[in-house]
């Protein structure tokens, strides 16, 4: 198969390397560049912004944006003038909005927000939207993503991840992956330029921002993570579609660590809750235990993992006699199996599942006689060199037979791009009859809500997934995030963000209740 890929005028840059990269690492593909006569269009000031931030931010040069030299940009496979009436590609690819193609031949064009170009994309970025890039061939939808970031704010980051997100996005269109969005794109962007006013008070509001983080940083220890819990005397959230009014309880820390992702398990008639332990010195999470009873914790959570990487998100399960753990170990490129030995702690290795990934929240799932292993995936180096993207757009799903493997990557991976829908948020349950996913919207921001999808489609040809409801953290659940949910035993949680000062930790128990309570 032969590609052409139609660059937009503003010379070869980084990303552009990364696709021509993984498209040509598709067995039988082959890729060829088209330099482009015309300059696309392009926002004054906005490579003096993106200077700005690099220098207030200390950010890292190259990436994604930035210009290839003259050997890289000669080690793309370019296509002469000369030669494209004689070559007929069996694809075209149009990044700059303004490519042709031999009758016959499909041009798959690449937009923002329904614009083509980059200056789309970064029009949204500058208007504080969620861009969304699509594929569309003859008006029709190929694949849709919605664009995720790991720093929200800034707009050369922002970008930057964008851009490399594309690249896993037009790289899916060739499995059916990177399936469209039901909710569509929104609206183009407008009234967001960058004239010299705008930069200005752009940089102003750079500088003070980054004065107001530091002295935020200074008083409190962030990011910090807290855990609420209830008793289930009623509906749960599935049901419930929001808080309960009776609010929550919460697992109380010392303020010079925090607790997060919880994941209960009922073991010998008792309820255990396992979390992420998260130290603020050491910077690093290992697994930790506790047991419930009527009236709720029995003391403070038990260090029962820890590895040389940082672990969280302890996925746990009884199934063959033993009790099972897959922690996320992003860090450490793996997906492992573990097992308890001496519950609650006493846990070996038994297996990697999958290895070589950078795989956050690994979430297991029977259904239908097989195991499904989903996750929200940042490509490794090898397939992304640039190091960029979101940690929480792109689900990938792989299957087996057995929990212990063998574990087959999904043929359209990644099946969703979606930064509101993708990263799961604690196990998947059936109610009524649907399989219900928690999935952590991070359309704002990471963790910021938990939205609730129905599973529609999980079989070996595809994947789909309908919205049932988004519950925000409020009144019943003071702070900025909610990140995730898991029942067993009588009682549910949830976890979400709070504020440790480092001169006072808060030790006391509290409950969280409505205002007018």
């Amino acid at each position: 198969m032969l590609v052409r890929l139609c660059l937009d005028g503003r010379g070869p840059r980084g990303w552009h390397a990364a696709l021509v990269a993984r498209l040509g690492a598709r067995p039988g593909c082959r890729v060829v560049v088209d330099a482009r006569s015309r300059v696309a269009a392009w926002p004054a000031n906005a490579d003096r912004l993106f200077r700005i931030e690099t220098l207030f931010h200390g950010l890292p040069p190259g990436g994604p944006a930035a210009r290839l030299n003259e050997a890289e940009a000669a080690a793309l496979p370019w296509l002469a003038s000369a030669d494209r009436a004689a070559v007929r590609p069996d694809c075209v690819i149009d990044l700059g909005g303004d490519c042709d193609a031999p009758d016959g031949v499909p041009v798959w064009r690449l937009l923002y927000d329904g614009q083509p170009g980059e200056a789309a994309l970064l029009a949204s970025l500058l208007a504080g939207r969620v861009p969304v890039a699509s594929l569309v061939a003859d008006g029709r939808v190929l694949c849709e993503a919605r664009l995720g970031t790991e720093v929200r704010g800034v707009v050369r980051t922002t970008f930057e991840d964008g851009l490399a997100r594309t690249v896993t996005m037009i790289a899916a269109a060739f499995v059916g992956g990177a399936a469209p969005i039901p909710a569509g794109s929104p609206p183009p962007a407008s009234g967001a330029g960058l004239g010299a006013r705008d930069l200005a008070r752009r940089a102003a509001r750079i500088a003070v921002g980054s004065a107001v983080r530091r002295l935020y940083h200074l008083g409190y220890r962030a990011p910090h993570w807290r855990i609420g819990w209830r008793r289930l005397d009623g509906p749960d959230l599935v049901a419930l579609g929001r808080h309960p009014d009776s609010g929550w309880h919460e697992l109380p820390d010392d303020g010079r660590r925090f607790y997060a992702d919880p994941f209960p398990i009922v073991h010998a008639g008792r309820c255990w809750l396992f979390v992420e332990e998260y130290d603020h010195a050491s910077a690093k999470g290992v697994i930790s235990a506790v047991a419930f009873d009527e009236t709720g914790p029995v003391g403070t959570p038990v260090r029962v993992l820890e590895t040389a990487h940082h672990l969280s998100y302890p996925f746990v399960f009884a199934r063959d006699g033993a009790v099972w753990m897959v922690p996320e170990c992003c860090a450490a490129g793996t997906i492992d199996l573990y097992r308890a030995t001496d519950f609650p702690g006493g846990w070996v290795k038994e297996a990697t599942l999958v290895a070589d990934v950078a795989a956050s929240d690994p979430t297991l799932f029977e259904h239908d006689g097989r195991w499904w292993l989903f996750a929200t995936v940042r490509e490794a180096p090898a397939a992304a060199p640039l190091g960029h993207g979101s940690f929480s757009d792109a689900l990938y799903l792989w299957s087996a037979p057995d929990f212990r493997g063998p574990w087959a990557p999904h043929r359209a991976n990644p099946v969703l791009v979606d930064t509101a829908a993708a990263r799961p948020a604690g196990r998947v349950v059936v109610h009524d009859g649907q399989a219900v996913r928690p999935v952590q919207d991070c359309s704002r921001g990471y963790g910021w809500a938990l939205g609730l999808m129905r599973i529609d489609r999980l079989d070996e040809d595809g994947f789909a997934q309908s919205f049932l409801s988004r519950i925000e953290a409020g009144p019943l659940w003071p702070g900025s995030r909610l990140h995730s949910l898991n029942a067993a035993g009588g009682f549910e949680f949830i976890d979400g963000s709070a504020r440790a000062p480092r001169v006072s930790p808060r030790r006391m128990v509290k409950r969280v209740r409505p205002r007018s309570a």
